[in-house]
């Protein structure tokens, strides 16, 4: 939608007072605010020098506009005049980059074609066993449950993200996308699934051949194959969106049934294939595939063994949207937790947003998204259910980069936040949402303005939705950003970061993988 430039704060340096002009058209405005003014939210803010008098400022929770936001220009001045470049390379081979092939699908194309080497080999070589399948299996579905362990993923993004800002910015843009992750689980996920159906080939040919394999065996397979292509077909991602609380459902409900059954089917196919005189238990001892077994039953036993009802104080800062406080970990910036009201059932991830100077607390923000969202605003809870620990999200690669654009839309301040507080490295934020202050609060959006002076807000419901592309391409041109980093909703996220990164920009944002 066009949007008319906004009326521009200019500070006149020789006497401290603001000049108010509009910029619209060649037609002038004059208005004034003050701290007590009632009205809407703060729309834009860019601050070009920072005083003394603004880095002590203190903040005043009741008032509607803090004095730090008086007196300065908005950033974007004549940014929708501009003519965005064109985009880097072909098109065919820039959507082949960017969107065919992203690290996601690279990660799962590399797993799913070693996977089918395997195959082509385990074929070519013939004379193969469903004990050497059933291996096969095993390890592909241990690889996809403990990638997904919270513990897992905590170290690896640590490994990831310790890599110096000094290396080469295009090694740093590799390791950054660690958030793509998820494709080596659906990448082990569906290849396991392929090699159980090879499995179940074989331990028919078996059963039906006089062969090791019992029919115990043959039926408890089909068995976990049933639930594993049911739990696949909900995976697809047209599928998981639509029906997501039916994904989460048949992920949690059927995989637990079929990592029970899978303990089943180890143990008779060790029992099927023991050497005469040995006993099962020390043919299992000696089974790789029940070890395997082991591990990933405990990887996936560890956050529900953290499962814990834990005190939240409320904050409602409007009726679009509740801040909770907890007051048992500090998490890292760039960290998500999960809450839920009925544990077994539904859970819920949200951003944490470590508190300023403040240790063991932390809060989330929850905006009005849907039944769920709406229910905790309207009637805010005290206590919670909160599984594992806090969990490494897209946002912990922020301090892999020297200068980066921080972008963020509504509710996506609160994973950015944290580094806005922490201030590790110069960091330009970019935050838009309709009336700021009568959805956030003045506390939240004064201390992310005392953090961030020169933050750019859009009052989307003054200003009208910008062109987030061309906007979010001339702040980080203007601040000179090694990266941006956007958290928004799917559809702007991958506009932008596309739009970014097909114009030679390194930009990053979530891929709704789970």
């Amino acid at each position: 939608m066009p949007v008319s430039p906004p009326l521009a704060y200019r500070r006149d340096s020789d006497d401290n007072k603001s000049t108010k002009s509009a910029v619209s058209g060649g037609t002038a405005q004059n208005f004034s605010r003050s701290v007590d003014e009632k009205g809407d939210s703060a729309s834009v803010v860019s601050i070009a020098d920072t005083t003394a008098q603004n880095s002590t400022h203190v903040v005043d929770e009741k008032a509607e506009i803090s004095s730090i936001e008086k007196g300065h220009s908005y950033a974007w001045e004549g940014y929708q005049e501009e003519v965005l470049p064109d985009k880097e390379q072909g098109h065919y081979l820039r959507n082949l980059r960017f969107q065919l092939l992203n690290i996601y699908r690279r990660l799962f194309g590399l797993v799913f074609v070693t996977n089918m080497a395997v195959f082509i080999g385990t074929i070519a070589k013939g004379n193969v066993t469903a004990e050497y399948l059933g291996l096969i299996v095993v390890a592909n579905l241990f690889c996809a449950i403990c990638i997904r362990q919270d513990n897992v993923i905590n170290v690896i993004f640590t490994v990831f993200c310790a890599v110096p800002s000094s290396w080469p910015l295009w090694i740093r843009r590799l390791c950054a996308r660690v958030y793509s992750l998820g494709g080596i689980h659906s990448g082990c996920g569906i290849s396991g699934v392929g090699w159980l159906i090879y499995f179940s080939g074989q331990a028919s040919w078996e059963l039906a051949h006089g062969g090791k394999s019992s029919i115990a065996t043959v039926v408890i397979d089909y068995c976990v194959l049933l639930l594993l292509l049911t739990m696949v077909i909900f995976a697809y991602p047209k599928l998981r969106q639509r029906f997501h609380n039916s994904f989460e459902r048949t992920h949690r409900f059927l995989g637990w049934t079929a990592v029970g059954l899978v303990w089943a089917l180890v143990v008779l196919l060790t029992n099927d294939y023991r050497k005469p005189g040995q006993t099962l238990r020390h043919a299992l001892t000696k089974s790789a595939a029940f070890w395997m077994v082991v591990v990933f039953t405990l990887s996936i036993a560890s956050s529900w063994m953290r499962l814990r009802k834990r005190s939240v104080r409320p904050e409602v800062l409007s009726e679009h949207a509740v801040r909770l406080h907890m007051d048992y970990v500090t998490p890292v910036p760039g960290s998500f937790t999960r809450l839920s009201t009925s544990p077994l059932f539904e859970w819920h991830s949200f951003a944490t947003m470590a508190e300023p100077d403040k240790k063991g607390y932390h809060s989330v923000i929850i905006s009005r998204a849907g039944d769920w969202t709406s229910k905790m605003i309207a009637d805010p809870p005290t206590k919670l259910w909160i599984r594992g620990i806090p969990t490494c999200g897209a946002l912990r690669i922020v301090p892999m980069f020297r200068r980066v654009l921080l972008v963020a839309t509504g509710s996506g301040i609160a994973p950015i936040a944290p580094h806005v507080f922490a201030q590790k490295m110069p960091i330009r934020l970019l935050w838009t949402a309709p009336k700021l202050r009568e959805t956030f609060g003045n506390k939240l959006v004064d201390a992310v303005l005392k953090a961030e002076p020169e933050a750019v807000i859009y009052d989307t419901r003054q200003h009208g939705r910008p062109d987030m592309v061309k906007l979010s391409y001339k702040l980080a041109r203007d601040f000179n950003a090694e990266a941006v980093c956007i958290i928004s909703n799917e559809t702007l996220t991958r506009k932008v970061v596309y739009g970014l990164m097909s114009r030679g920009i390194p930009a990053f944002g979530a891929i709704w993988d789970s």
